[in-house]
């Protein structure tokens, strides 16, 4: 599957698979808010993403609202870490240092989804994702990317910001 954010964070934009075929919609709810819905092709909203409120974890629900998982970061030493935990099972989301390739891997160690950045200079960050996992949706993946991408984006604003002051 193929998605991208849009340059300011808002907006709808569409998902295709590898064959270039339209296979619903991603909503970028706002420039302020962050969160996010998956919609099928017509127009039925699968997955929502959003922060929990006055934290930095990225909830991952239902469209009836039924939590599915959360995305937090994990603190690592040369390497970007996050964990994807739901329904009593914990992913691990790694990808070295400088790489914009990440993968999911269950508690076995085995991949189940890999997700890389495939954008272009100037452009906003368009995503590949790889599902393997018969446990997870493809949707709720995508999710949990643009959850992991919020979390890098807030980190990285709040290292600016720090670094100002």
């Amino acid at each position: 599957m193929y998605f991208k954010d849009t340059f300011f964070s808002s907006g709808r934009t569409d998902i295709y698979n590898a064959e270039q075929q339209k296979r619903g919609v991603l909503d970028l709810k706002s420039v302020f808010s962050s969160g996010v819905s998956i919609e099928n092709e017509s127009g039925r909203v699968i997955v929502e993403g959003s922060f929990l409120l006055l934290s930095g974890k990225w909830v991952v629900k239902q469209s009836g609202g039924k939590e599915l998982g959360v995305v937090k970061s994990v603190f690592a030493f040369f390497s970007k870490r996050f964990r994807y935990i739901t329904n009593g099972h914990t992913y691990e989301i790694e990808a070295p240092a400088f790489s914009k390739e990440y993968t999911i891997l269950d508690e076995n160690k085995m991949e189940v989804a890999i997700f890389k950045k495939v954008n272009g200079f100037f452009q906003a960050p368009a995503y590949e994702l790889k599902n393997n996992s018969d446990a997870l949706l493809t949707e709720e993946l995508i999710v949990v990317v643009m959850g992991v991408n919020a979390i890098e984006k807030r980190n990285q604003s709040s290292a600016g910001a720090g670094a100002g002051s």
